[in-house]
Protein backbone atom coordinates (compact mmCIF):
# COMPACT_ATOMS: atom_id res chain seq x y z
CA UNK A 1 0.00 0.00 0.00
CA UNK A 2 1.58 3.23 -0.77
CA UNK A 3 0.07 6.91 -0.52
CA UNK A 4 -0.63 8.77 -3.47
CA UNK A 5 -0.89 11.90 -5.41
CA UNK A 6 -3.36 12.42 -8.33
CA UNK A 7 -3.33 15.87 -9.88
CA UNK A 8 -5.33 16.75 -12.89
CA UNK A 9 -8.01 19.63 -13.06
CA UNK A 10 -10.60 16.67 -15.27
CA UNK A 11 -12.51 15.68 -12.33
CA UNK A 12 -13.48 12.38 -14.44
CA UNK A 13 -9.81 12.10 -15.30
CA UNK A 14 -9.21 12.36 -11.24
CA UNK A 15 -11.72 9.34 -10.56
CA UNK A 16 -10.90 7.65 -12.85
CA UNK A 17 -7.22 7.21 -11.88
CA UNK A 18 -8.34 7.13 -8.78
CA UNK A 19 -10.92 4.06 -9.04
CA UNK A 20 -7.19 2.02 -10.75
CA UNK A 21 -5.43 2.69 -7.95
CA UNK A 22 -7.38 2.07 -5.08
CA UNK A 23 -8.01 -1.21 -6.68
CA UNK A 24 -4.43 -1.98 -6.22
CA UNK A 25 -4.78 -0.91 -2.54
CA UNK A 26 -3.34 2.26 -2.74
CA UNK A 27 -4.14 5.15 -0.87
CA UNK A 28 -5.15 8.57 -3.05
CA UNK A 29 -5.20 12.10 -2.44
CA UNK A 30 -6.91 14.06 -5.20
CA UNK A 31 -6.24 18.01 -6.46
CA UNK A 32 -7.60 19.66 -9.04
CA UNK A 33 -4.39 22.20 -10.00
CA UNK A 34 -0.54 21.77 -8.82
CA UNK A 35 -0.15 25.13 -7.23
CA UNK A 36 -2.33 23.55 -4.65
CA UNK A 37 -1.21 20.45 -4.06
CA UNK A 38 2.69 21.67 -3.90
CA UNK A 39 2.45 22.18 -0.05
CA UNK A 40 1.36 19.32 0.43
CA UNK A 41 3.39 17.30 -1.58
CA UNK A 42 6.77 19.23 0.43
CA UNK A 43 5.73 17.81 3.19
CA UNK A 44 6.70 14.27 2.05
CA UNK A 45 3.11 13.00 2.65
CA UNK A 46 3.53 10.78 -0.58
CA UNK A 47 5.36 8.41 -2.17
CA UNK A 48 4.32 8.95 -5.87
CA UNK A 49 2.97 11.78 -7.86
CA UNK A 50 0.68 11.86 -10.68
CA UNK A 51 0.27 14.64 -12.40
CA UNK A 52 -1.01 16.22 -16.08
CA UNK A 53 1.17 18.63 -17.74
CA UNK A 54 -1.18 21.09 -19.07
CA UNK A 55 -3.30 22.62 -15.91
CA UNK A 56 -4.60 26.31 -15.58
CA UNK A 57 -2.32 28.40 -12.76
CA UNK A 58 0.54 26.32 -12.60
CA UNK A 59 1.18 23.57 -15.18
CA UNK A 60 2.83 20.66 -14.52
CA UNK A 61 6.59 21.54 -15.74
CA UNK A 62 6.55 24.06 -13.44
CA UNK A 63 5.25 21.94 -10.67
CA UNK A 64 8.63 19.65 -11.70
CA UNK A 65 10.98 22.23 -11.11
CA UNK A 66 9.58 23.61 -8.20
CA UNK A 67 9.55 20.08 -6.27
CA UNK A 68 13.26 19.74 -7.41
CA UNK A 69 14.36 22.87 -6.95
CA UNK A 70 12.98 22.54 -3.09
CA UNK A 71 14.65 18.88 -2.92
CA UNK A 72 11.91 16.87 -3.24
CA UNK A 73 12.54 13.70 -4.55
CA UNK A 74 9.11 11.63 -4.82
CA UNK A 75 8.86 10.05 -7.94
CA UNK A 76 7.05 11.61 -10.46
CA UNK A 77 4.57 10.26 -13.27
CA UNK A 78 3.34 12.54 -15.64
CA UNK A 79 0.38 12.14 -17.64
CA UNK A 80 0.51 13.25 -21.16
CA UNK A 81 -2.26 13.06 -23.86
CA UNK A 82 -0.95 12.20 -27.45
CA UNK A 83 0.86 14.69 -29.47
CA UNK A 84 2.53 16.34 -26.52
CA UNK A 85 5.19 13.45 -25.57
CA UNK A 86 7.88 15.76 -26.52
CA UNK A 87 6.90 17.89 -23.22
CA UNK A 88 6.52 14.57 -21.02
CA UNK A 89 10.16 14.06 -22.14
CA UNK A 90 11.17 17.83 -21.08
CA UNK A 91 9.42 16.64 -17.81
CA UNK A 92 11.66 13.94 -17.47
CA UNK A 93 15.02 16.21 -17.81
CA UNK A 94 13.54 18.21 -15.54
CA UNK A 95 13.37 15.22 -12.85
CA UNK A 96 9.92 13.48 -13.76
CA UNK A 97 10.74 9.76 -13.39
CA UNK A 98 8.39 8.43 -16.52
CA UNK A 99 5.12 9.32 -18.35
CA UNK A 100 1.92 7.78 -19.44
CA UNK A 101 0.16 8.61 -22.59
CA UNK A 102 -2.92 9.41 -22.82
CA UNK A 103 -6.29 7.58 -22.84
CA UNK A 104 -5.16 5.74 -19.91
CA UNK A 105 -5.16 1.77 -19.27
CA UNK A 106 -5.52 0.36 -16.32
CA UNK A 107 -2.75 -2.35 -16.93
CA UNK A 108 -0.50 0.30 -18.41
CA UNK A 109 -1.01 2.74 -14.95
CA UNK A 110 -0.94 -0.37 -12.63
CA UNK A 111 2.95 -1.08 -14.65
CA UNK A 112 4.42 2.43 -14.34
CA UNK A 113 3.11 2.83 -10.87
CA UNK A 114 4.75 -0.40 -9.34
CA UNK A 115 7.99 0.41 -11.08
CA UNK A 116 7.62 3.83 -10.12
CA UNK A 117 7.24 3.11 -6.19
CA UNK A 118 9.80 0.30 -6.13
CA UNK A 119 12.41 3.40 -7.33
CA UNK A 120 10.95 5.02 -4.63
CA UNK A 121 11.96 2.60 -2.01
CA UNK A 122 15.43 1.54 -3.45
CA UNK A 123 16.27 5.41 -3.03
CA UNK A 124 15.20 5.42 0.44
CA UNK A 125 16.90 2.41 1.28
CA UNK A 126 20.05 3.75 -0.31
CA UNK A 127 19.83 6.91 1.47
CA UNK A 128 19.27 4.75 4.97
CA UNK A 129 22.36 3.15 3.84
CA UNK A 130 24.02 5.86 3.38
CA UNK A 131 23.39 7.87 6.59
CA UNK A 132 23.96 4.36 8.44
CA UNK A 133 27.41 4.11 6.57
CA UNK A 134 27.49 7.89 7.29
CA UNK A 135 27.27 7.48 11.01
CA UNK A 136 30.13 4.66 11.20
CA UNK A 137 32.37 6.70 9.46
CA UNK A 138 32.10 9.03 11.80
CA UNK A 139 32.06 7.23 14.79
CA UNK A 140 34.96 5.18 13.39
CA UNK A 141 37.14 8.21 12.56
CA UNK A 142 37.60 9.26 16.20
CA UNK A 143 40.05 6.58 16.46
CA UNK A 144 42.51 6.38 19.42
CA UNK A 145 43.29 6.25 23.07
CA UNK A 146 45.23 9.04 23.96
CA UNK A 147 43.88 12.10 26.13
CA UNK A 148 43.32 14.05 23.29
CA UNK A 149 41.40 11.43 21.35
CA UNK A 150 38.98 10.73 24.70
CA UNK A 151 38.69 14.44 25.29
CA UNK A 152 37.86 15.41 21.08
CA UNK A 153 34.66 12.59 21.94
CA UNK A 154 33.58 13.59 24.54
CA UNK A 155 33.90 17.87 23.08
CA UNK A 156 32.20 16.52 20.17
CA UNK A 157 29.36 14.84 21.68
CA UNK A 158 28.98 18.30 23.47
CA UNK A 159 28.97 20.74 21.16
CA UNK A 160 26.32 18.67 18.87
CA UNK A 161 23.96 19.36 21.29
CA UNK A 162 23.68 23.04 20.44
CA UNK A 163 23.14 25.23 17.52
CA UNK A 164 25.61 27.84 17.60
CA UNK A 165 28.66 28.23 15.34
CA UNK A 166 32.09 25.43 15.54
CA UNK A 167 35.21 26.62 14.24
CA UNK A 168 37.76 23.42 13.90
CA UNK A 169 41.46 24.33 13.51
CA UNK A 170 44.21 22.28 12.95
CA UNK A 171 46.89 21.24 10.73
CA UNK A 172 46.32 19.50 7.39
CA UNK A 173 45.74 16.12 7.46
CA UNK A 174 43.95 16.12 11.41
CA UNK A 175 40.69 15.21 10.25
CA UNK A 176 38.62 18.54 10.51
CA UNK A 177 36.00 17.46 8.18
CA UNK A 178 35.25 13.93 10.00
CA UNK A 179 35.24 15.62 12.87
CA UNK A 180 32.61 18.29 11.29
CA UNK A 181 30.53 15.12 9.81
CA UNK A 182 30.31 13.89 13.31
CA UNK A 183 29.08 16.94 15.02
CA UNK A 184 26.58 16.82 12.19
CA UNK A 185 25.62 13.13 12.82
CA UNK A 186 25.08 13.54 16.34
CA UNK A 187 23.24 16.65 16.20
CA UNK A 188 19.47 17.72 15.80
CA UNK A 189 19.97 18.53 12.38
CA UNK A 190 21.32 15.15 11.01
CA UNK A 191 18.10 13.88 9.15
CA UNK A 192 18.55 17.42 6.90
CA UNK A 193 21.46 18.28 4.62
CA UNK A 194 25.20 18.78 5.41
CA UNK A 195 26.68 20.67 2.62
CA UNK A 196 29.77 21.48 2.13
CA UNK A 197 31.81 24.13 0.47
CA UNK A 198 36.01 24.51 -0.62
CA UNK A 199 36.75 28.76 0.38
CA UNK A 200 40.19 27.85 -1.20
CA UNK A 201 38.91 26.25 -4.24
CA UNK A 202 36.49 29.12 -5.46
CA UNK A 203 37.43 33.29 -6.71
CA UNK A 204 35.33 35.65 -4.60
CA UNK A 205 32.00 36.27 -7.54
CA UNK A 206 31.98 32.21 -7.85
CA UNK A 207 31.98 31.71 -4.14
CA UNK A 208 29.40 34.80 -3.09
CA UNK A 209 27.14 32.89 -5.95
CA UNK A 210 27.47 29.32 -4.55
CA UNK A 211 26.95 30.78 -1.04
CA UNK A 212 23.67 32.39 -1.95
CA UNK A 213 22.60 31.57 -4.98
CA UNK A 214 22.33 34.00 -7.76
CA UNK A 215 18.69 35.26 -10.20
CA UNK A 216 18.95 34.55 -13.80
CA UNK A 217 20.72 37.40 -15.44
CA UNK A 218 22.25 38.42 -12.52
CA UNK A 219 26.01 38.28 -14.35
CA UNK A 220 27.31 36.69 -17.59
CA UNK A 221 26.82 33.12 -17.94
CA UNK A 222 24.50 33.33 -15.27
CA UNK A 223 21.48 31.55 -18.00
CA UNK A 224 19.14 29.88 -15.11
CA UNK A 225 18.09 30.83 -11.37
CA UNK A 226 20.67 29.03 -8.78
CA UNK A 227 19.56 28.33 -5.36
CA UNK A 228 22.86 28.58 -3.00
CA UNK A 229 24.36 26.69 -0.02
CA UNK A 230 22.40 28.12 2.49
CA UNK A 231 18.79 27.95 0.61
CA UNK A 232 20.11 24.22 -0.03
CA UNK A 233 20.87 23.36 3.55
CA UNK A 234 18.16 24.64 5.14
CA UNK A 235 17.63 23.27 8.60
CA UNK A 236 20.61 21.42 8.37
CA UNK A 237 24.26 22.26 8.26
CA UNK A 238 26.76 24.28 6.24
CA UNK A 239 29.91 23.13 6.60
CA UNK A 240 32.94 26.06 5.26
CA UNK A 241 36.16 24.27 4.48
CA UNK A 242 39.48 27.01 5.24
CA UNK A 243 37.32 29.68 5.92
CA UNK A 244 40.31 31.44 6.10
CA UNK A 245 40.57 32.06 2.47
CA UNK A 246 37.55 34.11 2.24
CA UNK A 247 38.26 37.71 0.94
CA UNK A 248 37.44 40.51 3.13
CA UNK A 249 33.92 41.67 1.48
CA UNK A 250 32.22 38.46 1.43
CA UNK A 251 33.34 38.04 5.31
CA UNK A 252 31.35 41.04 5.77
CA UNK A 253 28.03 39.15 3.77
CA UNK A 254 28.73 36.19 5.89
CA UNK A 255 28.88 37.87 8.81
CA UNK A 256 25.18 39.48 7.85
CA UNK A 257 23.98 35.59 7.62
CA UNK A 258 25.26 34.99 11.15
CA UNK A 259 23.76 37.51 13.07
CA UNK A 260 20.87 37.97 11.18
CA UNK A 261 19.54 34.79 9.97
CA UNK A 262 18.78 36.77 6.12
CA UNK A 263 20.43 37.24 2.67
CA UNK A 264 20.21 37.87 -0.65
CA UNK A 265 20.71 36.34 -3.74
CA UNK A 266 23.30 37.52 -6.94
CA UNK A 267 21.41 40.14 -8.42
CA UNK A 268 18.07 40.02 -6.22
CA UNK A 269 16.81 42.60 -3.60
CA UNK A 270 14.55 39.98 -1.90
CA UNK A 271 15.92 39.05 1.95
CA UNK A 272 15.32 35.46 2.42
CA UNK A 273 15.61 33.75 5.61
CA UNK A 274 18.65 31.04 6.56
CA UNK A 275 17.96 28.43 9.04
CA UNK A 276 21.23 26.11 9.18
CA UNK A 277 24.35 25.83 11.56
CA UNK A 278 27.49 26.85 10.06
CA UNK A 279 30.12 24.45 11.01
CA UNK A 280 34.12 26.38 9.54
CA UNK A 281 37.65 24.95 9.60
CA UNK A 282 40.76 26.30 9.03
CA UNK A 283 44.30 24.90 8.85
CA UNK A 284 46.21 28.34 10.45
CA UNK A 285 46.02 30.52 13.18
CA UNK A 286 43.11 32.92 12.95
CA UNK A 287 44.35 34.62 15.87
CA UNK A 288 47.24 35.72 14.19
CA UNK A 289 45.06 37.08 10.66
CA UNK A 290 43.28 38.88 13.06
CA UNK A 291 45.73 40.59 13.95
CA UNK A 292 47.49 40.74 10.31
CA UNK A 293 43.51 42.44 9.34
CA UNK A 294 43.31 39.43 6.80
CA UNK A 295 40.20 38.36 8.75
CA UNK A 296 37.48 40.43 10.17
CA UNK A 297 37.73 40.06 13.93
CA UNK A 298 33.90 40.15 14.36
CA UNK A 299 33.30 37.62 12.01
CA UNK A 300 36.01 35.31 13.82
CA UNK A 301 34.33 36.22 17.18
CA UNK A 302 31.12 35.28 15.27
CA UNK A 303 32.76 31.53 14.76
CA UNK A 304 34.40 30.73 17.24
CA UNK A 305 31.50 30.30 20.20
CA UNK A 306 32.74 26.45 20.33
CA UNK A 307 36.13 26.18 19.19
CA UNK A 308 37.40 22.28 19.04
CA UNK A 309 41.16 22.40 18.33
CA UNK A 310 42.96 18.63 16.91
CA UNK A 311 45.95 18.05 17.97
CA UNK A 312 49.06 16.75 15.15
CA UNK A 313 49.45 13.50 15.68
CA UNK A 314 53.02 13.43 16.52
CA UNK A 315 51.42 15.22 19.83
CA UNK A 316 49.49 11.53 20.60
CA UNK A 317 52.46 9.03 19.32
CA UNK A 318 50.45 6.28 21.03
CA UNK A 319 47.86 6.77 18.92
CA UNK A 320 49.76 5.59 15.53
CA UNK A 321 49.62 1.43 16.41
CA UNK A 322 45.67 1.83 17.01
CA UNK A 323 45.55 4.02 13.39
CA UNK A 324 47.62 1.51 11.48
CA UNK A 325 45.85 -1.70 12.30
CA UNK A 326 42.04 -0.09 11.54
CA UNK A 327 43.13 1.35 8.32
CA UNK A 328 45.10 -2.00 7.35
CA UNK A 329 41.88 -3.66 8.62
CA UNK A 330 39.65 -1.78 6.60
CA UNK A 331 41.92 -1.95 3.66
CA UNK A 332 41.57 -5.43 4.13
CA UNK A 333 37.97 -5.71 4.31
CA UNK A 334 37.58 -3.52 1.08
CA UNK A 335 39.77 -5.58 -1.10
CA UNK A 336 38.88 -9.10 0.65
CA UNK A 337 42.19 -9.74 1.57
CA UNK A 338 43.77 -11.14 4.87
CA UNK A 339 44.90 -8.08 6.94
CA UNK A 340 48.44 -7.37 6.59
CA UNK A 341 51.27 -7.64 9.85
CA UNK A 342 53.11 -5.30 10.73
CA UNK A 343 56.40 -6.09 12.40
CA UNK A 344 57.05 -4.53 16.17
CA UNK A 345 60.11 -2.52 14.52
CA UNK A 346 58.10 -1.00 11.90
CA UNK A 347 55.47 0.00 14.45
CA UNK A 348 58.10 1.55 16.67
CA UNK A 349 59.70 3.52 13.24
CA UNK A 350 56.09 4.64 12.44
CA UNK A 351 55.41 5.56 16.05
CA UNK A 352 58.95 8.00 16.17
CA UNK A 353 58.03 9.42 12.75
CA UNK A 354 57.09 13.29 12.36
CA UNK A 355 53.54 12.49 10.49
CA UNK A 356 54.21 15.76 8.99
CA UNK A 357 51.26 15.25 6.76
CA UNK A 358 49.15 13.76 10.38
CA UNK A 359 46.90 11.26 10.10
CA UNK A 360 45.83 11.49 6.20
CA UNK A 361 49.71 10.63 5.58
CA UNK A 362 49.34 7.97 7.65
CA UNK A 363 46.25 6.51 5.82
CA UNK A 364 48.05 7.28 2.32
CA UNK A 365 51.20 4.78 4.08
CA UNK A 366 48.83 2.00 5.17
CA UNK A 367 47.68 1.92 1.15
CA UNK A 368 50.75 1.55 -0.30
CA UNK A 369 51.35 -1.31 1.89
CA UNK A 370 48.40 -3.07 1.03
CA UNK A 371 49.34 -2.26 -2.83
CA UNK A 372 52.91 -3.08 -2.74
CA UNK A 373 53.54 -5.42 0.06
CA UNK A 374 53.59 -9.30 -1.74
CA UNK A 375 53.77 -11.44 1.30
CA UNK A 376 51.78 -9.30 3.78
CA UNK A 377 54.13 -8.85 5.76
CA UNK A 378 55.30 -4.91 6.71
CA UNK A 379 59.08 -5.17 8.22
CA UNK A 380 61.03 -2.31 9.19
CA UNK A 381 63.07 -2.14 6.40
CA UNK A 382 60.27 -1.55 4.11
CA UNK A 383 59.07 1.34 6.33
CA UNK A 384 62.41 2.89 6.41
CA UNK A 385 62.49 3.19 2.84
CA UNK A 386 59.63 4.67 2.61
CA UNK A 387 60.08 7.72 5.25
CA UNK A 388 63.54 7.71 5.14
CA UNK A 389 65.08 11.31 5.33
CA UNK A 390 61.63 12.44 7.21
CA UNK A 391 62.41 10.76 10.50
CA UNK A 392 61.82 12.87 13.60
CA UNK A 393 61.52 11.40 16.71
CA UNK A 394 58.85 12.50 18.43
CA UNK A 395 60.23 13.68 21.60
CA UNK A 396 62.80 16.06 20.32
CA UNK A 397 59.80 18.02 18.78
CA UNK A 398 56.97 17.66 21.72
CA UNK A 399 57.68 16.38 24.71
CA UNK A 400 60.93 17.88 25.62
CA UNK A 401 61.63 19.21 29.26
CA UNK A 402 62.62 23.00 29.25
CA UNK A 403 66.34 23.38 30.38
CA UNK A 404 67.74 20.02 29.18
CA UNK A 405 71.39 20.47 27.71
CA UNK A 406 71.48 21.02 23.82
CA UNK A 407 74.39 17.70 24.03
CA UNK A 408 71.66 15.56 25.72
CA UNK A 409 68.78 16.80 22.99
CA UNK A 410 71.69 15.67 20.19
CA UNK A 411 72.87 12.59 21.70
CA UNK A 412 69.09 11.33 22.31
CA UNK A 413 68.11 12.11 18.44
CA UNK A 414 70.84 10.57 17.29
CA UNK A 415 70.65 6.78 19.35
CA UNK A 416 67.05 6.77 18.98
CA UNK A 417 67.81 7.30 14.98
CA UNK A 418 70.18 4.96 14.90
CA UNK A 419 67.83 2.43 16.82
CA UNK A 420 65.60 3.17 13.72
CA UNK A 421 67.70 2.23 11.57
CA UNK A 422 69.47 -0.86 12.80
CA UNK A 423 72.69 1.35 13.53
CA UNK A 424 73.45 2.10 9.79
CA UNK A 425 75.63 4.72 9.95
CA UNK A 426 75.37 5.75 6.75
CA UNK A 427 71.57 6.33 6.80
CA UNK A 428 71.50 7.52 9.89
CA UNK A 429 74.11 10.29 8.72
CA UNK A 430 72.12 11.37 6.16
CA UNK A 431 68.14 11.72 7.66
CA UNK A 432 70.47 14.01 10.38
CA UNK A 433 72.40 15.74 7.58
CA UNK A 434 75.71 15.14 9.21
CA UNK A 435 78.59 13.55 8.12
CA UNK A 436 78.86 9.25 8.48
CA UNK A 437 82.94 10.55 10.04
CA UNK A 438 81.53 13.41 12.60
CA UNK A 439 78.79 10.51 13.29
CA UNK A 440 81.14 8.03 14.10
CA UNK A 441 83.50 10.72 16.46
CA UNK A 442 80.44 11.34 18.50
CA UNK A 443 79.76 8.00 18.56
CA UNK A 444 83.27 7.11 19.65
CA UNK A 445 83.33 9.94 21.96
CA UNK A 446 80.01 8.07 24.22
CA UNK A 447 81.42 5.07 24.06
CA UNK A 448 84.87 6.13 25.50
CA UNK A 449 82.88 8.60 28.30
CA UNK A 450 80.53 5.39 29.16
CA UNK A 451 83.37 3.37 29.59
CA UNK A 452 85.30 6.14 32.06
CA UNK A 453 81.91 6.02 34.00
CA UNK A 454 82.03 2.14 34.30
CA UNK A 455 85.77 2.50 35.17
CA UNK A 456 85.20 5.14 37.56
CA UNK A 457 82.09 2.88 39.00
CA UNK A 458 84.04 -0.10 39.87
CA UNK A 459 86.58 2.09 41.42
CA UNK A 460 84.78 3.52 43.98
CA UNK A 461 82.79 0.20 44.64
CA UNK A 462 86.34 -1.31 45.38
CA UNK A 463 87.25 1.46 47.77
CA UNK A 464 83.94 0.97 49.46
CA UNK A 465 84.61 -2.73 49.89
CA UNK A 466 88.10 -2.32 50.83
CA UNK A 467 87.29 0.27 53.52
Amino acid sequence: MARICVIDDKAMMRESVTLVLTRADHLVETFEDARSALPVVLEGRFDLVLTDLKMPRMDGLTLIRELRESGCDTPIIVMTAYGTVRTAVEAMKLGAFDYIEKPLEMDVIDAHVERALQHGRMCKENEALRRSLSDMHAHHAMIGDSKHMTDLRIKITRVAQSDAAVLITGESGTGKELVSHAVHTMSKRKDRPMLCLNCAALSGNLLESELFGHERGAFTGADRLRKGRFELADGGTLLLDEISEMGLSLQAKLLRVLQEGQFERVGSSVTRQSNVRIIATSNRNLESWVGKKRFRADLYYRLNVLPVKLAPLRERPEDVPILVHHFLDQISRRLGRLCLKVAAEALEILTGYAWPGNVRELQNLCERCAALVPDGNVTSEIIEGWIQGSVAPVETFSRLRPGRMLEDVERQLIERTLKQFNGHREKTAKTLGMGVRTLGMKLKQWREEAAAQTRTKLLREQIYVSQ
